[in-house]
């Protein structure tokens, strides 16, 4: 399906050890400008999700937000260092004897020996972690690109119209120009007529000054090429891809064939035509930018 790049993705998940929350939201961009912001604590997998990531999402500037709960953090270990214990233990009883001094030891005063006690965090699995995450991540990836598809449905639907609309400007054109050509030659014999009078008009000037301002004013191969260019656009719509870039060069030759033309143009129908032409395809333009 035909995907916009604005979207807006979002999916949690909570067990007993972690919570994740997932966030994504983009805006147009020539290319893939990925932001990614999460805790400190989940930075080594920073390659894996933009990997990932790219798996759902071509183009767009898109801002990624991870959040992270980890109840485990209240279940650190608390080591009991016996060595370390024992050391300080024999010095207080050697500095009793070497001072003479009353040995007044207990156990809460020994604790409070640097390193006796430690706290030591739970090792973390790093491959369970980034599994958690991974689902989750997809989860909000799918949404976001549900989204890009409901309004690249949109999209298509009012590009199809316009191009439907383009057809009829085209068509216009194409059956005009001919009538513009006799209309041109009607004029040039009734001018002549009128300074000759009476005399004998050359039909064979006239046929070649007739040739000459057609030469001029013909646009078929522009009516051909704007006729492919809009049957490209409408099937590269059908098609379903991602097809933003293709649509954005095709709106481009469209504009080249309507401006070449509005310059040969010298009536004043195919002229507002022309004109009507080429806002329809500005218009086109401005919405192909939305699409991925």
């Amino acid at each position: 399906m035909l995907r916009s790049m604005t979207g807006f993705g979002r999916a949690e998940t909570i067990n007993e050890q972690h919570k994740f929350s997932v966030e994504l939201k983009a805006v147009n961009h020539r290319y893939l400008d990925l932001n990614v912001k999460m805790p400190k604590k989940l930075n080594m997998f920073e390659n894996q999700i933009r990997a990932l990531v790219k798996n759902y999402i071509e183009r767009g500037k898109v801002d990624l937000y991870i959040s992270f709960e980890d109840y485990t953090e209240e279940k650190a270990l608390v080591k009991y260092n016996k060595e370390i214990a024992g050391e300080y233990l024999d010095f207080l009883k050697q500095m009793s004897k070497d001072f003479n001094l009353e040995n007044d030891i207990r156990v809460s005063s020994l604790s409070r020996f640097p390193e006796v006690f430690t706290m030591e965090e739970l090792e973390i699995d790093e491959e369970a972690l980034f599994t958690e995450l991974s689902v989750v991540l997809e989860n909000a990836l799918k949404s976001f690109v549900e989204a890009r598809e409901v309004e690249g449905e949109k999209l298509k639907t009012d590009l199809l119209s316009k191009l439907d609309e383009m057809n009829g400007y085209v068509d216009f054109i194409e059956k005009r120009s001919p009538q513009i050509i006799e209309e041109y030659k009607n004029r040039l014999v009734e001018k002549i007529q009128i300074l000759l009078g009476d005399n004998k008009v050359d039909d064979s000037r006239i046929a070649q000054e007739v040739t000459i301002y057609a030469d001029k004013v013909c646009v078929d191969e522009e009516i051909v090429r704007l006729k492919s260019h809009i049957d490209a656009m409408r099937k590269a719509l059908l098609c379903g891809e991602s097809v933003g870039r293709k649509l954005d060069f095709i709106a481009q030759e469209m504009n080249r064939e309507a401006n070449t033309t509005l310059s040969k143009s010298t009536d004043l129908e195919i002229t507002n035509i022309g004109i009507d032409l080429k806002t329809l395809i500005e218009k086109i333009r401005e919405q192909i930018q939305n699409i991925e």
